[in-house]
């Protein structure tokens, strides 16, 4: 319900009803500029985009205050990287309220991360976030829209990943402590992350069949997805050299600490870049993680296709492997040369036979 009246004092008031039938008035000095902000609002309850004015007045460090407590319910590290992208956003929007924040100013601030030298991936997860937060803001009425749109996306930037060679693995193997070692072989020929081989405990191997069963992350969390649970089979000889690691330093997880405790992968990650330092050519930026790099360049030098990389590397979609190792198929051009070529020799040969014949 809306209307406008003139009061004795001479001013129009406008006023109108929202979604919940709370009212809103406003005064103005002519009926006409009463008319248009009513049309105003009324066009916004009809369109689904009203905002309640004192709603609008939410600062981003407060709905970001919201929004974690309604995100804790995920598991702790997910939360943790929340936070971590939060404090980002909060440090450059804090006190600006939600409904003040423009395309132009999320653009501005991803400009001014890259400028800093952050890593493209980096502000890529960080302007997500934003868009997430944004978007539940929207979904629960607290701005009409967000703006984080493709427009404002800063892109993922490509990365090629950097594949060690045979001789670096195993030089890279020879240089961590020993009873580290076997964390190279589940990255390098399991494919395991970081977080996947100091979760895998010994009750997960199948040493008679071959066959490593990613169950759960550090510590004992769950895998994310079901395709990340599927089982990797591995050669007998991998399955007895985990088997004599297990039985040089037992305990309830493959990889252990000094003290026969869980390794953690901050402690894993701290090892390697020991190690690292000891290799001929190995990039300081090189992480536990590039080991699964050499795994898909193995597979795919000895001629598995992509379903086969796929499954192996327990990626969720083919082109997840694509996109990441497609560079390491051999070139197809030549292929697509001969192809082409074999189909007009044909129609050549073809041609000369019926020259000859007459």
């Amino acid at each position: 319900m809306a209307s406008i009246k003139k009061r004795p004092d001479g001013k129009w008031r406008a006023r109108f009803r929202d979604d919940t039938g709370k009212e809103h008035a406003k005064h103005f000095a002519r009926k006409v500029d009463a008319q248009a902000w009513l049309d105003e609002k009324t066009a916004s309850l009809v369109t689904g985009t009203y905002v309640d004015p004192k709603t609008a007045r939410v600062t981003v460090a407060e709905w970001c205050a919201t929004w974690l407590e309604g995100y804790a319910t995920r598991r702790s590290s997910t939360v943790r990287q929340a936070r971590v992208h939060i404090a980002q956003i909060v440090t450059a929007f804090g006190p600006m309220k939600l409904s003040a924040v423009r395309p132009s100013h999320v653009k501005s601030w991803t400009a001014r991360l890259r400028g800093e030298g952050r890593a493209e991936s980096y502000v890529y997860a960080l302007h997500a976030r934003l868009a997430q937060i944004m978007g539940d803001a929207v979904h629960d009425g607290i701005i009409p829209r967000s703006p984080c749109s493709r427009r404002t996306s800063p892109g993922a930037g490509k990365q090629r990943a950097y594949v060690a060679t045979t001789a670096q693995v195993w030089a890279l193997y020879d240089a961590m402590p020993e009873r580290f070692g076997a964390a190279v072989l589940l990255g390098a020929f399991v494919g395991l992350r970081i977080a996947e081989a100091c979760g895998l405990r010994v009750a997960d191997i199948d040493f008679m069949r071959g066959v490593v069963h990613p169950r759960v992350q550090y510590p004992v969390e769950p895998l994310k997805t079901e395709i990340s649970r599927t089982s990797v089979p591995i050669p007998q000889s991998l399955a007895a050299q985990l088997s004599a690691h297990v039985a040089e330093w037992p305990g309830e997880t493959l990889l252990t600490n000094d003290r026969g405790e869980q390794l953690g992968p901050w402690a894993l990650e701290r090892e390697m870049r020991k190690a690292r330092e000891k290799v001929h050519d190995l990039p300081t930026g090189f992480r536990f993680h590039d080991l699964r790099h050499y795994l898909a360049s193995l597979l795919i030098a000895s001629g598995a296709d992509v379903k086969v990389v796929q499954a192996r590397l327990r990626h969720a979609s083919a082109k997840t492997t694509l996109d990441t190792y497609g560079h390491l198929w051999p070139d197809s051009d030549e292929s697509t040369r001969a192809a082409l070529d074999a189909v007009l020799q044909d129609r050549a040969d073809s041609l000369r036979t019926q020259r000859i014949a007459r």
